[in-house]
């Protein structure tokens, strides 16, 4: 298993049961970056995916 599934599965058992905002998220993604700088680049390729997930298929 990865590490990263791991996270994943903590996150959903810890804090699964509520209800958040992208606001929040990204919020909380800023806090992330500032405290570990060197994920910077991770973190906004993450959320660029997650503003673009219902962008149609065939636009390049």
């Amino acid at each position: 298993m990865y590490f990263t599934d791991r996270g994943i599965e903590e996150l959903a058992s810890r804090r699964g049961d509520e209800t958040v905002t992208l606001a929040w998220l990204a919020e909380r993604l800023s806090e992330f970056v500032d405290v570990n700088p060197e994920f910077e680049v991770p973190t906004e390729r993450f959320a660029t995916w997650l503003a673009r997930l219902d962008d149609d298929d065939d636009e390049d």
